[in-house]
């Protein structure tokens, strides 16, 4: 049971230039292939189905407490890229044409198929897809791909962040960086413990 609270967990600056072009980059960290939907989603699948629960207790917490996260990230990069987007039309002056300005905007489809915020694409316009979903029912086998997930989350974030200086995404990317950064950690640490191998020290190396 998911438990929803009307709070954003951080505080977004409100900025009054809007940046299609940011809400376009961000968009890539809600419908990509490394994106919080596909986080959320690998996660919450992979509660569905998993095995073993009473025995495997410790690893179940641990993915289902992170699939919890991922559904309130989704909702903060969404909250993102609303902030880059508002005030990029402008409606009220009389007999003008309020998509004039976002004309070049990289991804048009916030304009011509959204209602001008947040939609499960990609920074492409690709609409996000189940089949980013890994479900193995393999325990060892879906902790390492959560690992490499999260670890392929972290450098999009961080490409993100480098092609924008808008500081509702710079501040929400900072934010997720340090969170999918625990995520790292604790799918090295339960792989140690299913494994022995201190895969951590792949996650340092990386770095």
């Amino acid at each position: 049971m998911f438990k929803r609270m009307d709070e954003i967990m951080i505080e977004i600056p409100d900025v009054e230039k809007p940046d299609p072009n940011a809400a376009a980059a961000v968009q890539e960290l809600l419908g990509g292939k490394f994106g919080e939907m596909s986080t959320l989603n690998n996660y919450l699948y992979q509660s569905f189905n998993f095995r073993s629960k009473d025995k495997l207790k410790p690893f179940y917490d641990l993915v289902m407490s992170i699939t919890a996260e991922e559904l309130g990230h989704v909702e903060l990069v969404s909250h993102a890229v609303n902030k880059c987007l508002r005030g990029s039309t402008d409606y009220k002056k009389p007999d003008s044409n309020p998509l004039e300005s976002v004309k070049d905007a990289r991804l048009s489809y916030h304009f011509l198929a959204g209602a001008q915020g947040a939609m499960p694409f990609d920074s492409m316009g690709n609409p996000w897809t189940g089949a980013n979903v890994f479900n193995s029912g393999n325990l060892v086998e879906d902790l390492l791909h959560n690992f490499f997930l999260e670890c392929g989350a972290r450098t999009h974030k961080m490409k993100v962040y480098e092609m924008t200086d808008h500081p509702a995404a710079r501040a929400v990317v900072g934010f997720l960086l340090v969170r999918g950064g625990v995520h790292v950690v604790a799918y090295a640490k339960a792989l140690e413990i299913a494994t022995g191998v201190n895969v951590t020290k792949l996650y340092r190396y990386r770095l």
